[in-house]
């Protein structure tokens, strides 16, 4: 048989003992010399009489949010610990009860000690007990059996944990109490878990219009009860911190109010919109002042009463602009009904938006700036900025600094304020690096590296800057070849190639009239241009080795030739495209052979004019004059084929 509230049975004490250790003994011990301060007698009866009425609604009415957030949590807490003879109490700073929950059956012995609403349980009027304790030592308190002052407590066990606000002054506690006999070790888990949801429920309503940061170094604890939580004003500075945040800043209060967001997580505020001006923002990767690397996502609550929240004379960033409507899909636009081009599209529609790195292969000018920026256009970035970079016009000497960007004084000629570099400029949106095969060897581990950790150091820094980009390549090398040969990364190749698509050169398409008709569209302002059915075909016959960019310059140049004629025929084109026509008609036939033999032999057309004209090179001792003249094309036709001879 257990014993009631009058002592302690031997049950009763080896649960005790068991989970009791010398300091929680010496916490006992000076409390219970606090409250034989107060004058309390351990056998005495205290006054369990309850505020009046009217005072309970005075002291709810203060105690409103606080009794707002906390009573959700309250009731999953009781869901927990259901039909355990406990019952769940939430008192204000001075230990007075605003509100309870409990087992029916527990009730009665309750009442005979005033666990009720309106009756104060701070030690000077209860001696030792968990929201007392709590309160004196701003600790979580645990106090079991004859651990309580008086006697009339006894029978209890009690776990208590205190409720803080942002700047850690204790506002309230949250109590589990119960018959002794109840005891579990667990319940102090769950009465400090869920103290510390009312903490979080609180901070976030403080904070309404903030920038509020929610981190943690492992990201699956962002969002649960583990993650540390930071304010900050407009302008990046700190303004309390939550007590897990505390704890991973390792910083005290006083000292964090020195601080800002960017001297704390290494990141300026403005990277910060932008980063989250994109349609699809990840996780922030930050670098806090101590070194350690965490995860975190921003609520950026910049509403109307952001003002406040900013300093005098600090400056204001501006919240993220309202969305420019959407464009035009580039895609559907470049789906002009050539087959080839259509699974390509088909295969990039299927991975827009899912974080996957899009390398695009083709030869020179066959549209791949064009593709990358299609995809841009109509991927959930669509918002956000479009970089390009050319990785082959760029001096090897300067592309390191283009990209990745410097600091102020390093190197000799660096601009005073330094230059944030293309990757960060392409943050929140698209990173196109075209002709990434010429990239110089040494700066591909750079960038493979910018690429898994999603870090950038700009040089002479020696802080690593967080940058969220989609990433697009393109290249007409054969990348694999390159490998082979030492000039490129495979690692790198591999971190690139998530979806590898080709593009067709200009001759193997099908769809050449209507991409020529959408190119005069687009050069002539909607005006009325057409091709003539003999310019068509020297179109169809040409090989177009500068493809698209090619065509382009060339019906630009027509519709200007052209002028009030609107359809452009072979009196409009360039000499040199005349030549290059007249010179794929006559070399074949007139000095390598029939064309049937040369294709047999497994030549192609290039092979077969490159053949031509070093056969009547030789026939002519090396005149290059004489050789155009004999084959009857242009001089400029042959150094164009054989850019050696100039």
């Amino acid at each position: 048989m257990h014993q009631d509230s009058a002592g302690e049975s031997p049950a009763g004490t080896s649960v005790a003992a068991a989970h009791w250790n010398s300091d929680t003994a010496e916490v006992i011990q000076t409390s219970h010399l606090r409250s034989a301060g107060y004058g309390l007698c351990p056998g005495a009866r205290p006054d369990f009489m309850p505020l009046a009425r009217s005072d309970i609604s005075l002291l709810l009415e203060q105690n409103h949010l606080l009794h707002a957030h906390a009573v959700p949590a309250m009731e999953t807490l009781y869901q927990q610990i259901i039909n355990t003879h406990n019952m769940v109490l939430l008192t204000d700073a001075q230990g007075v009860i605003l509100h309870s929950l409990g087992d029916a059956d527990f009730l009665e012995k309750a009442n005979r000690v005033a666990l009720t609403q309106g009756v104060g349980w701070s030690e000077d009027r209860m001696g030792t007990n968990a929201i007392g304790t709590a309160i004196a030592e701003k600790a979580p308190s645990l106090v079991h059996a004859d651990q309580h002052y008086l006697a009339s407590n006894h029978f209890l066990t009690c776990s208590a944990a205190p409720i803080t606000d942002h700047q850690g002054k204790v506002i309230g506690v949250l109590d589990v109490s119960g018959d002794r006999r109840s005891y579990h070790k667990h319940t102090m888990a769950l009465v400090r878990m869920s103290a510390l949801m009312i903490e979080n429920q609180l901070f976030a309503a403080t904070f309404e219009h903030a920038i509020v940061l929610r981190f943690h170094a492992r990201p699956e604890f962002i969002g649960t009860l583990m993650e540390g939580i930071c304010a900050f004003s407009q302008g990046g500075r700190f303004l309390a911190a939550n007590r897990n945040g505390l704890f991973h800043l390792g910083l005290s209060l006083p000292a964090l109010q020195t601080h800002t967001f960017s001297s704390l997580f290494g990141l300026p505020v403005s990277a910060l919109f932008d980063h989250y001006r994109t349609a699809m923002p990840g996780l922030l990767d930050l670098c806090m002042h101590n070194g350690v690397r965490v995860r975190g996502r921003a609520e950026l609550r910049l509403g109307s009463g952001a003002h406040a929240l900013t300093n005098p004379g600090e400056p204001a960033i501006a919240a993220p602009p309202p969305p420019k409507p959407r464009r035009l899909s580039g895609l559907r636009y470049l789906n002009t009904g050539d087959p080839q081009l259509e699974k390509v599209i088909d295969k990039v529609n299927r991975v827009l938006g899912r974080d996957i790195p899009i390398l695009i292969m083709g030869e020179t000018g066959t549209g791949k700036e064009l593709l990358a920026q299609a995809i841009h256009n109509d991927s959930p970035r669509a918002m956000g900025p479009f970089v390009a970079v050319n990785c082959a016009s760029i001096p090897e000497s300067l592309i390191e600094s283009e990209l990745f960007g410097y600091e102020e004084g390093a190197f000799t000629g660096a601009r005073k304020k330094g230059a944030s570099g293309k990757i960060l400029q392409a943050n929140g949106g698209t990173l196109f690096l075209d002709e990434i095969g010429d990239m110089p060897f040494s700066l591909q581990a750079h960038l493979l590296r910018v690429l898994q950790e999603r870090m950038v150091t700009p040089l002479g820094s020696g802080k690593s800057i967080p940058v969220n980009v989609e990433l697009i390549c393109a290249t007409n090398h054969n990348l694999r070849e390159r490998i082979a040969k030492g000039l490129f990364r495979e690692d790198l190749y591999y971190r690139l190639n998530g979806l590898v698509v080709k593009l067709p050169p200009l001759r193997e398409r099908t769809d050449l009239e209507t991409v020529v008709r959408k190119i005069l569209s687009t050069e002539s302002d909607g005006g009325p241009y057409t091709m003539s059915e003999e310019a068509l075909r020297l179109f169809r016959r040409h090989r177009w080795p500068g493809n698209f960019r090619q065509l382009t310059n060339l019906l630009r140049t027509a519709i200007i030739m052209a002028g009030d004629e609107h359809e452009i025929g072979l009196r409009h084109m360039p000499d040199d495209f005349l030549d290059d026509i007249d010179a794929m008609a006559e070399l074949p036939t007139a000095h390598a052979g029939s064309p049937a033999q040369m294709v047999a032999s497994g030549a192609n057309l290039e092979e077969m004019e490159l053949s031509a004209i070093m056969k009547s090179l030789e026939a002519n001792g090396g005149n290059v004059s004489a050789t155009a003249r004999a084959l009857g094309v242009s001089r400029n036709t042959i150094y164009r084929k054989l850019p050696h001879l100039k």
